[in-house]
């Protein structure tokens, strides 16, 4: 059996799965996508393996199966949800999992994101956090008609490098409005409602603050409309594939996910951010960035059932799987061991994209928890009450109450 510092894991939701031909798959739910009893089922069973935190993808335009280029395809799952809506909508059929959407920052007001993060965070009891996401593709621009963004060549669209080097004035728009958020939900001090009826009291007027944030981005004044979250501060889940998106989780993330191919790719990767963090002078005591990897799963019992399973999803889609992150098939066990190993090497935890749903989120909580759990790297259940909690991070005090 292992011992020593715990897994933390994640799953990351997306449709009816990473898999392109998901939605095809056996047992897979296409005519419920856009219900809420579906996310809702998916939810219970991500809970139902103490799993940390759910993720809900968005975008601002269709699906597509490239970066650089719209397509035409009608055999592949297109549209989805608004994440934010979709997490308010499930937060209450949970009690414990910490809900985390994916939020466009390119094209949405900083305050209308703080609000709205803040509100999930009241739905869900302390369990809310967000992914900040910036805009790379062209067209969704076109969508608001204030601005535009630069269209990716093909060799921009197969080098992450190229595409944040391109795309480095997004990634600092960024950064501002993730400030902006963070002195947003500062704005309201704990004790600043007093709700006394008798001395007609609601508010304490001196413990609201104006943030006055200046940049070249964003000009806001505030206060929030809504009190300060329970979590004070919600954390912020960053993903990133290069340099520039490592510098912006060292500056702006609690939690930053990335994704490597192997050991050797997890250590280097590692060695970035380590590197990123020091330049930033973060201090990593008060404020810890934790590291997960990503990993696209399909998992079934029996050895080799998974890579069949593949196989015939790959024939489906007319294309061998390729992802970002790397593609594991196999069994919970083996799994297990490939999990322990990269964690080894300094990693805080893992966000698993099931390659389809409900199949491979069902064998992450009943085959891949019980099997953590057996050799002492995953918890029996959960400790905590909020999603800072669960991530081990301190619930942190308004930076204007010291002031005041």
């Amino acid at each position: 059996m292992t011992h020593g510092p715990q897994i933390h894991l994640a799953v990351a939701l997306d449709g009816a799965g990473w898999h392109p031909a998901a939605w095809r798959a056996e047992g897979a739910r296409p005519g419920e996508l856009f219900t809420a009893g579906y996310w809702a089922d998916l939810v219970a069973e991500a809970e139902f393996g103490a799993l940390d935190f759910l993720t809900f993808e968005d975008l601002l335009g269709p699906q597509r199966a490239a970066l650089a280029r719209p397509d035409d395809r009608t055999d592949q799952v297109r549209g989805s949800l608004d994440a934010v809506l979709l997490a308010a909508r499930v937060a209450p059929l949970s009690s414990h999992i910490g809900l985390v959407p994916t939020v466009n920052v390119t094209h949405t007001e900083p305050f209308h994101l703080g609000i709205g993060i803040a509100t999930l965070d009241y739905a869900s009891r302390g369990r809310a956090g967000f992914r900040p996401q910036i805009a790379a593709r062209a067209e969704d621009a076109a969508h608001f008609g204030r601005r535009t963004t630069p269209r990716l060549s093909e060799e921009e669209a197969r080098d992450p490098e190229l595409i944040a080097r391109r795309l480095r004035p997004l990634f600092a728009e960024a950064e501002d409005a993730v400030e902006v958020v963070r002195r947003l939900w500062d704005s309201w001090e704990d004790d600043a409602e007093i709700r006394d009826a008798a001395t007609g009291r609601f508010i304490d007027r001196d413990r609201l603050h104006h943030i006055d944030f200046e940049g070249p981005h964003f000009s806001v004044r505030g206060p929030s409309i809504t009190p300060r979250p329970p979590q004070g501060q919600p954390p912020v889940v960053s993903l990133a594939h290069a340099s520039v998106p490592y510098g912006f989780a060292a500056r702006a993330a609690d939690v930053v996910c990335f994704t490597p191919h192997d050991a050797e790719g997890t250590g280097a990767v590692l060695r970035q951010i380590d590197a990123a963090v020091e330049r930033e002078g973060r201090d990593v005591l008060a404020r810890p960035l934790l590291r997960f990897a990503e990993l696209l799963v399909l998992l079934d019992d029996r050895p080799g059932a998974a890579a069949d399973r593949k196989a015939r999803l790959d024939g489906l889609a007319g294309a061998e799987l390729r992802s970002d992150a790397e593609v594991f098939t196999g069994t919970p066990a083996q799994l297990a061991d490939l999990l322990l190993q990269r964690h080894a090497l300094g990693l805080d935890g893992f966000r698993l994209r099931p390659g389809v749903l409900p199949h491979d989120l069902s064998a992450i909580t009943r085959g891949l928890v019980p099997e953590l759990r057996r050799r002492g790297a995953f918890r029996d259940g959960y400790q905590e009450g909020t999603l800072r909690g669960h991530l081990g991070l301190r619930r942190p005090e308004s930076r204007y109450a010291g002031a005041r």
